[in-house]
C-alpha cells in the first residue's frame, strides 16, 4: 500500500523504517511478493550473504497458513539460492476458525503451523491470553532470525470474539466454540487485574489508562469521520486508451555484439564446459561478427547490452539458466568440477549484475517473487519464465490480483516481463499454448504489454524497450520452440544495430501492386504461411505479422494495409482453435479501427483443449490451416 513509517526503538539508538505490502484478499497470494521486495532491497543494498537487515514479517490466519499451498512453495524458497532473504518470522492469528471453518474440517495436521515443519523451522507456541509470554516468544523468534538466518513460526493461540465482520454471528456455525468465548474475560482485563495483583499498577492507574486510551481512539475517529466528510479532492480519471510508447533508442553498436560474443568464448582459466556447450559457445562468437543472428543469441544480445548499459537483468524459471529447450546458456558448467559460470557477468558496468537462477518447481511463488522484485527495483529487467507457456496457470492468482491489476488498485507499478513458450507443434495439449486469450482478456487501461515477436532482432529491441523505458509496465512475451532453431528464424547484425521494435511488421518481400490477399497473423505460423507461399507461387497474397497484441498498434497495422490498395480479401490467420489464442481480442478491438476491412478467421475449430493430442491429427490439422489461407490453384 505504498505506506512506512519510523520506528524508534526505547533506547533512542537505532530506527527502523518499516512498509507495508498491497495485500489483495486472496490468501496467502502476497507471501512470495513479499519475499522477492525483500531480496531486492537487499540487493540494492548489496548485503550478499552477509548482512540481512532487511526483515521480513509476514502475518497468517491459522486455516489459511494450513491450506494455501503457497505458503508451501514460499517456505521452500527460504534457502534456495537468488531466492533466500535471511529468514521470514511468520506470525500466525490462531484464532481457531477459517471465516466459519472450524479447524476439524480445514487441515489434517494437529497444528496449522505444522507445514513449517518440512524446513526445520522451531515454532513457537503461545497463549494469546498471556501478552508477556508473546513478548518473550517474539524476541526469541527474532533472535534466532538474526542468529541462524532461518524462517522462525510464531503460533499466537487465541480467538476471535466478534466473528469475521461486526455483522457476522458465529455461534452459528460455531455454537460450542463461542458459547466458550462469549464467557471469556478479555485479555485486558485478564492482564490488568495481574498487574494489579502484583503490585506494578494500582486500579485508579488502570482505569486512567483505559480512558486515556479510549479518548485517543475517540479522537481517531472523530478525525477520521470528519476528513470524510470534508471536500475531496476530484479523484484522478484514469486513461481508458493506452498512452503513447516514449521513444526509446534500442539500437547498439557492433562492438557491443562482438564484445558479446568474445566474452562466450573467453572463459576462466582451466574451465571446461560440456563439448556440446562448447560448439555452442563458438557459433555465438561467429554469428556475433558474420550474422545470422538465432533467438539464443539475440536474447543473449539483449541481456548483456543492457549489463554493459549498466542495468541489473535477473532471470528465474524452470531449466532457465540452460533453457527448457537447450536454447540459452547463461549459465556454463564445468564439466569437471560442477562449477557455474556467467560470461555476460563480465560486460556489466559497474552497478549492472546479472542475476540468473533456475528455480524451484513452482510458478505461484516463482513468479509472485519476481513482481516482488520488480516493485522494488524498477530499474532492472527482471523476467520470469514458464517452462512451457501454459504451466503459467499455477501462478493465474498473481496474473490477476498483482500483474494486470495492482497498479489500477495501489497505484504500483512493475516492469516484470513473462516469457511464456508458445507454438503449436504437435507436442499435446499440455505443452502447446502459453493461453495468449487469458492474458488478453485482463488488457485494458493500459495495463501492461503484450507481444509475440517472430525475429531475434525484434525480440531484442523488445526486451531493451520493456528496461529502458520510462513507461512502466508489465511485458507478456509468447516465446517460440520450433523458431529457435528455424533456418528462417535468424537476424543480421545490422537488424541489431539499427531501427527499434517492430509491434507491426509489413511483408517486405513481395510486389505490393499485386497482393489482392493480405494475411494477417502472429507468431509461429508466419513461417509455415511463408513457406507455403513459396511453394505453391501464391504472389498475390501479403502476409502481416502483428508483433505486439497490446496495446493494440492501430496506427501501424493501418499503415501497413495500406500499402497493398488492390487487396480485397483480409484473414486473420492462427494455429489455435478459434475460441483461443488472440481471435477473440482481435475481434472485439481491432476490427472498429479498420474501417472498410472485412477481416475474416482462418483458423482450428472451437476445441476444449489447446490442441489434439496426437501427432497425425496436428499435422492433418495444420495442413488444413495452411490449405484454407492459400489455397492451391
Amino acid at each position: 500500500l505504498g505506506i512506512s513509517g519510523k520506528f524508534t526503538t526505547p533506547d533512542n539508538l537505532h530506527t527502523t523504517t518499516v512498509s507495508v505490502v498491497a495485500n489483495p484478499s486472496h490468501l496467502e497470494a502476497v507471501d512470495p511478493v513479499l519475499e522477492g521486495i525483500v531480496r531486492a532491497k537487499q540487493d540494492r543494498l548489496d548485503l550478499g550473504l552477509e548482512g540481512y537487515t532487511v526483515l521480513p514479517l509476514l502475518v497468517h490466519g491459522d486455516a489459511a497458513f494450513a491450506g494455501q499451498g503457497v505458503v508451501a512453495e514460499t517456505l521452500n524458497l527460504s534457502q534456495l539460492r537468488g531466492y533466500r532473504t535471511g529468514g521470514t518470522v511468520h506470525v500466525v492469528v490462531n484464532n481457531q476458525v477459517g471465516f466459519t471453518t472450524a479447524p476439524e474440517y480445514s487441515r489434517s495436521s494437529l497444528y496449522s503451523t505444522d507445514v513449517a515443519r518440512m524446513i526445520q523451522a522451531p515454532i513457537f507456541h503461545v497463549n494469546g491470553d498471556d501478552p508477556e509470554a508473546v513478548v518473550r516468544v517474539a524476541r526469541l523468534a527474532f533472535e534466532y532470525r538474526q542468529a541462524f538466518n532461518k524462517d522462525v513460526v510464531i503460533d499466537l493461540v487465541c480467538y476471535r470474539r466478534r466473528g469475521h465482520n461486526e455483522g457476522d454471528d458465529p455461534s452459528m456455525t460455531n455454537p460450542l466454540m463461542y458459547a466458550i468465548i462469549d464467557a471469556k474475560r478479555s485479555v485486558r482485563k485478564i492482564y490488568t487485574e495481574e498487574l494489579i495483583g502484583r503490585g506494578d499498577m494500582t486500579v485508579d492507574e488502570a482505569g486512567e489508562l483505559l480512558r486515556d486510551y479510549q479518548q485517543q481512539l475517540e479522537t481517531v475517529f472523530k478525525a477520521t469521520r470528519d476528513a470524510a466528510s470534508s471536500t475531496a479532492p476530484a479523484r484522478v480519471v484514469r486513461s481508458r486508451e493506452p498512452q503513447p510508447e516514449p521513444v526509446v533508442a534500442t539500437a547498439v553498436d557492433a562492438g557491443i555484439i562482438k564484445r558479446i560474443g568474445d566474452a562466450h568464448v573467453t572463459l576462466p582459466e582451466n574451465f571446461t564446459p560440456h563439448r556440446r556447450v562448447v560448439q555452442l559457445l563458438e557459433r555465438r562468437a561467429k554469428m556475433a561478427s558474420q550474422g545470422d543472428i538465432d533467438w539464443g543469441f539475440g536474447e543473449m544480445l539483449a541481456f548483456g547490452s543492457l549489463l554493459a548499459d549498466g542495468v541489473t537483468v535477473r532471470l528465474s524459471g524452470q531449466d532457465s539458466r540452460r533453457g527448457t529447450f537447450v536454447q540459452r546458456h547463461a549459465a556454463v558448467m564445468d564439466a569437471r568440477t560442477g562449477l557455474d559460470y556467467l560470461p555476460l557477468s563480465t560486460v556489466a558496468t559497474e552497478g549492472a549484475r546479472f542475476f540468473a537462477q533456475d528455480s524451484l518447481l513452482s510458478e505461484f511463488a516463482a513468479m509472485g517473487f519476481e513482481y516482488g522484485y520488480s516493485v522494488e527495483n524498477p530499474d532492472a529487467l527482471v523476467l520470469w519464465e514458464a517452462q512451457f507457456g501454459d504451466f503459467a496457470n499455477g501462478a493465474q492468482s498473481i496474473v490477476d490480483e498483482f500483474i494486470s491489476s495492482g497498479e489500477v488498485k495501489w497505484g504500483q507499478q512493475s516492469a516484470v516481463t513473462i516469457l511464456l513458450p508458445h507454438g503449436h507443434e504437435g507436442q499435446g495439449p499440455d505443452h502447446t499454448s502459453g493461453r495468449p486469450e487469458r492474458y488478453l482478456q485482463l488488457c485494458a487501461e493500459d495495463n501492461m504489454r503484450v507481444a509475440i515477436p517472430s525475429t531475434p532482432a525484434n525480440y531484442f529491441h523488445l526486451l531493451r524497450r520493456q528496461a529502458l523505458s520510462p513507461k512502466r509496465k508489465p511485458l507478456v512475451v509468447f516465446t517460440p520452440k520450433s523458431l529457435l532453431r528455424h533456418k528462417l528464424c535468424v537476424s543480421q547484425i545490422a537488424d541489431f544495430t539499427s531501427g527499434t521494435f517492430q509491434p507491426v511488421i509489413p511483408d517486405a518481400g513481395i510486389d505490393a501492386t499485386a497482393v489482392r490477399r493480405v494475411l494477417l497473423c502472429t507468431g509461429k505460423v508466419y513461417y509455415d504461411l511463408l513457406q507455403a507461399r513459396a511453394d505453391r507461387g501464391a504472389t498475390d497474397t501479403a502476409i502481416v505479422r502483428l508483433e505486439q497484441l497490446y496495446p493494440l498498434p492501430v496506427d501501424e497495422l493501418r499503415a501497413a494495409l495500406a500499402g497493398y490498395p488492390q487487396a480485397r480479401d483480409f484473414a486473420w490467420v492462427q494455429e489455435e482453435p478459434a475460441n483461443q489464442g488472440a481471435w477473440s481480442f482481435i475481434a472485439l478491438n481491432l476490427l472498429e479501427h479498420l474501417s472498410g476491412v472485412g477481416l475474416r478467421r482462418i483458423s482450428r475449430p472451437i476445441a476444449a483443449a489447446p490442441s489434439s493430442g496426437s501427432t497425425r491429427v496436428h499435422d492433418v490439422e495444420q495442413a488444413a490451416l495452411i490449405e484454407a489461407a492459400l489455397p492451391r490453384g
